[in-house]
């Protein structure tokens, strides 16, 4: 049927697709490729899915009680003695309904207050997926600037070895003494342990990885700065518009004003219509149509005590709201300010770089010719590599914080970014169940056989 094909295309295809990268030998080379696992198979957008799902599900029962409640009952009993002209036993079979048809809105304002929480559940997924791309970047990232620190280490150990063979040539011609020799072991050894702590670092940050993405690194690629064209300014005015916890605030406090009104209504008389119809062990049948009306007269004070709550509830909401927007303008200033110090650090490095290898260069030739120690050297060769170092991390730094300006003006998700997944739906399931269709309907089948999959 249309509807079950509908649904499991929406929440099923990403699923395969998923799948298929688990089993592809082929290994993310590029930024997007991680970004794209990232987002298939994170367990945590999952388990927020299934959370949104729960949440669409109190809309369908905010609407069940607006609807007519039929139950069924059936009894039979025994008397003993039985008295004359009386049956052994007496059998009942009876049919009960019940529909609210007054009560002050209040259960036409349960499923709006429901509605509001189902909206605000999806700025939080929305800001769980922000989160999972995030960690995929800085993970990404991290693994590519731990790679070079490898090679780096790797490259310093051979310089090393090449400055101690050379030292130990000058020593046995006399050109210098035991003193410089000791020196370029030292500095050796040094050079060595720092390789392994540089590979231990690649290794926690393959792992780190693994957890973000879903499988371990292979040969990633240099990745680029995300682009920001807007100013600090413009991204603070377009993140408090924005921003999925803002959004997602802003729904919180419109349940709570909800909430309260629906305490209100409590307090309030209520109409409802009554129907029963039995049978018995003769085949007597029974009508009954009535109409019942009711309300509180005396509750101890609790339904006062409740509104109250109820408003302290909505005050804290609001300056919940408040506090987001505050937090999120800091943190697009924080993001930015890290982005413009990275950008500096890279520029500043890369210049460094170039003077430091001149540097050690000219050191490198006048030590040949007597004119520098051995120490000398390897100070200019440790002063290359610390640029070179700072200029990896400078360059990583740049583009994680290139991604947490998106991520804090609420664009760090897959359409903005145009991943190639298929990207889950939040609305197909609530167009499912926001009808709270029973069991036996044609979209209750459908429902249950889409949570069956699911649990597979």
């Amino acid at each position: 049927m249309v509807v079950d094909m509908n649904i499991r295309k929406s929440f099923f295809v990403m699923v395969a697709t998923a799948t298929l990268s688990l089993s592809s030998p082929a290994r993310a080379e590029t930024l997007a490729d991680a970004l794209t696992l990232a987002y298939n198979n994170s367990g945590l957008l999952d388990q927020n899915r299934a959370l949104l799902r729960a949440a669409d599900e109190d809309v369908a029962q905010a609407v069940a009680a607006t609807l007519p409640v039929i139950r069924w009952a059936a009894a039979a009993s025994i008397s003993a003695p039985r008295a004359a002209g009386a049956d052994l036993i007496a059998a009942t079979a009876r049919i009960t309904a019940n529909l609210t048809i007054y009560d002050s809105g209040s259960k036409r304002m349960a499923i709006e207050a429901q509605k509001e929480l189902v909206l605000g559940t999806r700025e939080s997924l929305r800001d769980v997926e922000q989160t999972v791309l995030l960690n995929a970047v800085s993970a990404y990232m991290q693994v590519r600037a731990e790679a070079e620190f490898v090679s780096l280490r790797q490259s310093n150990v051979r310089v090393i070895s090449q400055e101690l063979n050379a030292a130990k040539e000058r020593f046995d011609v006399g050109e210098i003494t035991r003193t410089d020799v000791a020196l370029a072991e030292a500095r050796l050894a040094s050079a060595r342990s720092l390789l392994a702590a540089a590979e231990g670092s690649y290794a926690r940050a393959a792992e780190s990885y693994t957890a973000a993405v879903g499988r371990k690194p292979g040969t990633l690629q240099a990745a680029s700065p995300a682009p920001v064209s807007q100013s600090i300014s413009e991204a603070k005015a377009f993140a408090v518009q924005n921003h999925p916890s803002l959004k997602e605030a802003q729904h919180s406090v419109s349940a709570a004003e909800l909430s309260i009104r629906i305490g209100e209504a409590a307090m309030n008389p209520t109409v409802s219509l009554t129907g029963q119809m039995g049978v018995d062990q003769d085949g007597i049948i029974g009508r009954q149509v009535g109409v019942e009306v009711g309300g509180p007269i005396y509750a101890g004070g609790s339904l006062s005590s409740n509104v109250r709550q109820l408003m302290a509830r909505r005050d804290a909401a609001r300056a919940g709201l408040h506090v987001a927007s505050i937090a999120i303008e800091q943190q697009v200033g924080n993001a930015f300010s890290f982005l413009e110090a990275a950008k500096a650090s890279r520029g500043a490095s890369a210049q460094q770089i170039d003077a430091s290898r001149v540097a050690f260069q000219g050191v490198r030739e006048e030590a040949t010719l007597g004119a520098r120690t051995t120490i000398d050297v390897l100070n200019a060769e440790q002063e290359l590599l610390t640029a070179q170092a700072n200029l990896i991390a400078a360059q990583a730094d740049e583009v994680v914080a290139s991604y947490q300006v998106l991520s804090t003006m609420g664009l760090l998700t897959a359409t903005h970014l145009k991943l190639p997944v298929q990207q889950y739906d939040p609305s197909a399931y609530y167009n499912l169940v926001k009808d709270s269709p029973t069991i036996t309907s044609d979209q209750g089948q459908a429902l249950d056989r889409v949570l069956k999959a699911i649990g597979q």
